[in-house]
C-alpha cells in the first residue's frame, strides 16, 4: 500500500500527527473516519498523487497519532482542535493553502477546519455525511438503529472504552461489517492496520472522546456559527453512497446548503466506505472538481 509515499510523524498543535506524503503539485489533505486510519485512502492515493502532493493524516486519537487524555469538556477532541492539528501540519509542510478530501469523522473535522481557517482551504470534498448538528437534531429510529455507535460511544467513561478494549476485532467487524457491503471492501492488509491501531493504548479513549465532543462542544460551536451567519464560502462537493444511511435518512444537499454557499454533490453507487468500496467512481468525481 502507498507505493512511493513516505511515512512520518510531526509535532504540531501540541500533539504528534502521523501521516504519509507522496506526489507533487498543490497540497491535498486526506482525512479518514471511524474506526479507521489514513489507510482508508490506499486505493486512491497513488492516482491522486499524480496531480497533487497528497498528505494522508491520522486524526488525533486514531492510528499512530497522539491520543491525549480526556478533559471534562471534551475540548481536546473537538473538531476545532483536530482542525488546528491539520492546518498546522499542512503549513509545516509548506502549504499555506490546500484542498481537502475527507470521509466520515474526518469530514466533520474538515467542516470545522474550513470554517475556522477559510483562508487555508481552496476546495473541499466531504464523503457520506450531513452536518453533525443536522444529524443529531433530526435523529430518527432508522438512523439510531443504523448508527448505534454514535450513542454507544458517547456514554461516560470507562464503559465503551472497556468494551472496545475487551475485543477490538469484534468491535471493528461489528461497525465496519454491518454496513451494506459487509467486509468485502477491506483488504486483509488494510484491516490488519485498522486492528493494529485500534489495539494501541489510548485509541479506544480517543475514539470515544471524538464522539463525545461531537455530541457536546462541537454542537455549541456549530450553533454559534449559525447564529452568527458564518457559512462555508469555498467550493464544496458532497458525495454519499446510494446504499448508505445518510442519503436515506437525510437530504444531504439540502442540509449542506444551509451551512454553505457553494455546494454541489450527488449520490454514487456505494455504501458508506466510498474510498474502499468505489475508488474509481470516487476518483471520477473528485479529480475534475479538485483540479
Amino acid at each position: 500500500m502507498f507505493a512511493g509515499f513516505e511515512k512520518h510523524t510531526r509535532h504540531v498543535n501540541g500533539v504528534e500527527i502521523a501521516y504519509r506524503i507522496g506526489g507533487s503539485g498543490p497540497g491535498l489533505l486526506l482525512l479518514h473516519g471511524h474506526p479507521q486510519t489514513h489507510v482508508i485512502w490506499h486505493k486512491v492515493a497513488q492516482t491522486l498523487a499524480r496531480q497533487f502532493t497528497v498528505v494522508a493524516a491520522d486524526l488525533r486519537g486514531y492510528g499512530d497519532s497522539s491520543k491525549p487524555l480526556a478533559d471534562a469538556e471534551h475540548s481536546l477532541y473537538s473538531k476545532r482542535e483536530m482542525g488546528r492539528d491539520n492546518v498546522a501540519l499542512m503549513h509545516e509542510l509548506g502549504f499555506s493553502n490546500f484542498s481537502v478530501l475527507a470521509h466520515d469523522r474526518g469530514a466533520r473535522v474538515a467542516h470545522r477546519l474550513a470554517l475556522d481557517h477559510p483562508q487555508s482551504v481552496n476546495r473541499m470534498v466531504l464523503l457520506d455525511i450531513a452536518p453533525t448538528l443536522s444529524m443529531y437534531s433530526q435523529t430518527t429510529e432508522a438512523f439510531a438503529r443504523a448508527y448505534w455507535h454514535w450513542f454507544f460511544l458517547i456514554r461516560p467513561a470507562p464503559l465503551p472504552e472497556t468494551l472496545i478494549e475487551a475485543n477490538p476485532e469484534q468491535f471493528l467487524r461489528s461497525v465496519m461489517g454491518s454496513r451494506s457491503a459487509g467486509m468485502a471492501p477491506f483488504t486483509d492488509e488494510a484491516f490488519s492496520e485498522y486492528l493494529r491501531c485500534l489495539t494501541l493504548p489510548g485509541t479506544a479513549r480517543g475514539i470515544c472522546e471524538d464522539y463525545r465532543a461531537s455530541a457536546s462542544i462541537d454542537l455549541e460551536y456549530d450553533r454559534a456559527d449559525i447564529a452568527a451567519g458564518n457559512q462555508l464560502q469555498l467550493p464544496l462537493m458532497v458525495l454519499w453512497g446510494t446504499e448508505g444511511i445518510v442519503g436515506r435518512c437525510f437530504d444531504p444537499l439540502k442540509e449542506w446548503r444551509q451551512v454553505a454557499t457553494n455546494v454541489r454533490g450527488k449520490a454514487i453507487a456505494a455504501g458508506h466506505y466510498i474510498p474502499e468500496e468505489a475508488p474509481e467512481l470516487l476518483l471520477a468525481e473528485v479529480l475534475p472538481f479538485l483540479s
